[in-house]
């Protein structure tokens, strides 16, 4: 199944694989992943100069006003080269956020997003969550001036390297109420803000906060008070479509791997891409990423309707893309044979960074249950209200 770019989009994916052919060497890669960075700081500075990091910004604060589909064309090319540049994070959920919510005040980060210079991780994730955003144990208590936030998040994506983070804290209510959440902007070097960072299986960067009565000017607000959530998940399903599009580039990128190696390794005197079993397994691949790549379309084109209809189709690409894409994965891996697993090879990474994306936001088996509750919604909103009738009995 193919999509069907204007013009205009068209020309920023040839854009965007051209830049990836010529940055996203996998031994840069590596080269970049021994020496500990978190990205490609260099290609950050090319993306910013091409105007990628202002897509989303809109027009009326000196961006392109995109929609989400030039977002997603970037992030599926950084699928394809398997590249680590936070832009998901910083300039399609952070700007999200701030677009919609964010003041006059906050929103002049979007100058400093476009260049390159400002990043902003948001803090969705804490340790009792399990993906559910309107779980949250991290409160702010009102005080004289403002709001002092005190809670931990256990899984911040790309926290090495932000000037802000978005915070999600509760401000009222009991710890899972959807009401009660606001969300408060947060600079790096906040007093009480404590940072710790791992790696993921992926090499991706994350870091651990830890607020211990951090204080906030009321300015640092971001969207209305008590009633972040609904701000929040919208900015998390642009997220999600920016992430489903990332793994249909890696698919993409790891099937055409497997592919050329079928071709060129021998085996018994012949080439293994003869053997008609594994032909089979090569076609399996091969109708997984087109399943993926529909479920990434109909995803694309909910992405302006109604936002329970909206949830329900990223609730259900999100898990048939991470069902498919581990599938892929594990396949490419496997025909590969023992070298697949290597470091040196880049098929295995793949299939690290396919296992997190899945993870992102919840994954497949989450997203499923999430998509019946959704389903249920939607049928309880659409079935008529029931009435009861006086029936006259004849005499």
């Amino acid at each position: 199944m193919h999509n069907h770019h204007t013009s205009e989009q068209q020309m920023l994916a040839d854009g965007v694989e051209r830049f990836v052919r010529e940055h996203g060497r996998f031994e840069h890669w590596r080269k970049l992943t021994a020496a500990g960075a978190a990205f490609d700081e260099e290609n950050w500075r090319r993306m910013a100069e091409m105007g990628w990091l202002a897509l989303a910004i809109p027009e009326e604060h000196g961006g392109f006003g995109a929609s989400i589909t030039e977002t997603m064309i970037v992030a599926e090319g950084l699928g394809r080269g398997l590249l680590r540049e936070p832009f998901v994070s910083t300039c399609v959920l952070a700007v999200r956020l701030l677009a919609r919510g964010g003041t006059a005040e906050q929103c002049q980060l979007f100058e400093g997003i476009a260049d390159g210079s400002v990043r902003i991780a948001t803090a969705l994730a804490e340790h009792a969550g399990r993906f559910h955003m309107n779980r949250v144990e991290t409160r702010a208590v009102a005080v004289s001036g403002g709001y002092r936030l005190s809670g931990a998040k256990a899984w911040v994506p790309d926290a090495s390297t932000a000037q802000w983070f978005i915070v999600p804290a509760r401000t009222q209510g009991a710890v899972d109420a959807r009401a009660g959440i606001s969300l408060f902007l947060v600079p790096a070097d906040a007093i009480g803000l404590l940072r710790s960072d791992f790696r993921s299986p992926d090499h991706q960067h994350i870091g651990q906060l830890q607020l211990d009565g951090v204080d906030l000017p009321t300015s640092a607000l971001l969207g209305p008070l008590h009633e972040g959530l609904a701000l929040l998940e919208e900015g998390v399903d642009n997220a999600i479509a920016a992430r489903l599009a990332e793994a249909c580039g890696a698919m993409d990128a790891v099937s055409e791997m497997t592919l050329e190696y079928l071709k060129v390794r021998k085996q018994f005197g012949t080439t293994i891409g003869s053997f008609q079993a594994l032909q089979h397994r090569m076609v399996d691949m091969t109708i997984a990423c087109e399943e993926a790549r529909s479920m990434l379309l109909l995803a694309q084109a909910s992405m302006d309707g109604d936002p329970l209809q909206r949830q329900r189709a990223l609730a259900a690409a999100k898990a048939r893309v991470g069902q498919c894409s581990l599938f892929v994965g594990h396949q490419a891996v496997q025909l590969h044979g023992g070298v697949g697993t290597s470091d040196e090879l880049a098929v295995s990474h793949y299939l690290k960074r396919l296992s997190m994306i899945d993870l992102a936001y919840g994954n497949a088996d989450f997203q499923r249950d999430r998509f019946s509750a959704l389903s249920d919604a939607a049928s309880a909103r659409t079935e008529p209200a029931a009435t009861s009738a006086h029936v006259e009995q004849p005499a």
